[in-house]
């Protein structure tokens, strides 16, 4: 248990060192268990870097005879934008054109999970569900979109409080058959 603790305690004394370059008095009330919180929480919100593409789906892979675009809509995304160390928050739609096998319905949520909780950009975290999803599936085709909106540019920066960002990962299927991509892209929007 010690091992565990000492990479929180370690992110500890450097929210603590951070604080007090701030000017804060590290020791008053409202601070002084907040480098401990803000340890746990940053390991929380990293906690994708612990685990394996393996873990997460568990062998909950299960043959079908299904051919058709499986989509999961809607999503919640949380991650953190790896250049300012700011949330990004929003949603994925995933979808994929089986060959044979399904992956659990809440499997492809974790994938989401997985890859957001590590420091990112959203283009390439985009591209790591998709090709997750791929890989796992053996899928004819797999599709991803995100729309996020990005803290860094909301909290500091040009301060624009609607902008959202759209980015989008086709593969196979999705890239090759445009009514393949129509359908998919009028399902998200229904």
């Amino acid at each position: 248990m010690s091992n565990k603790n000492q990479p929180t305690d370690k992110l500890a004394e450097h929210y603590q060192a951070i604080l007090s370059e701030l000017g804060e008095d590290v020791s008053r009330d409202g601070l002084k268990d907040t480098p401990q919180r803000a340890a746990k929480a940053m390991n929380f919100l990293t906690q994708g870097y612990h685990q394996s593409l393996e873990q997460v789906v568990n062998n909950a892979i299960f043959e079908s005879d299904n051919d058709e675009m499986v989509i999961v809509k809607d999503i919640e995304l949380y991650s953190l934008c790896e250049h300012h160390l700011l949330p990004f928050i929003g949603k994925c739609h995933v979808a994929y054109i089986p060959t044979g096998k399904v992956i659990g319905l809440s499997k492809i949520a974790r994938i989401v999970d997985m890859f957001g909780r590590r420091l990112q950009i959203q283009e390439n975290l985009t591209k790591q569900i998709a090709d997750a999803v791929m890989q796992v599936t053996h899928a004819a085709g797999c599709a991803v979109i995100i729309e996020a909106k990005h803290m860094c540019m909301m909290m500091r920066g040009v301060e624009k409080q609607n902008s959202i960002m759209t980015t989008s990962v086709m593969l196979g299927q999705f890239r090759k058959s445009q009514a393949t991509r129509t359908e998919f892209l009028q399902l998200v929007k229904s």
